[in-house]
């Protein structure tokens, strides 16, 4: 793929990663605002249902993946789990050593995270190899 090809599926990437942070994001003011909620468990909430539609629309509308959803699901969730750890480390330092408020907290997170998450689903997740030649 070239340069200018790779650039375009990041920014698909992007734009799909922003359908999931909103659904992030409204499950953690859901939780937070709505639910008195603590603010890293609505984070963490928000993280998992982000990456489940993350999962579907990548899979589709960004890598247009051939690899099986056996292969593929639990590739995503490895990666997603690592970002789910970053995120929590990340909120918990933003919010108790800087002090930030947990949405800027949140933004700082997902911006850090999105090429992690990238480079982890390209790279693997839905890399097409010899090895995925007929497993549908």
């Amino acid at each position: 793929m070239s340069a200018s090809g790779r650039f375009a599926r990041f920014l698909r990437f992007a734009a799909v990663g922003a359908v999931g942070t909103l659904a992030h994001f409204a499950l953690l003011l859901a939780l937070v605002e709505g639910a008195g909620a603590p603010p890293l468990a609505g984070a963490v909430a928000g993280f998992v249902l982000g990456a489940l539609v993350n999962y579907a629309l990548a899979r589709r509308l960004v890598f247009a993946s051939t690899r099986s959803h056996a292969q593929a699901l639990p590739r995503f969730f490895v990666v997603a789990l690592a970002g789910l750890a970053w995120t929590a480390l990340l909120m918990s330092l933003f919010m108790e050593l800087l002090d930030l408020h947990y949405l800027t907290a949140q933004v700082l997170t997902t911006a850090l995270l999105l090429l992690w998450h990238y480079a982890g689903n390209a790279l693997w997740t839905f890399r097409h190899g010899r090895r995925d030649v007929g497993a549908r």
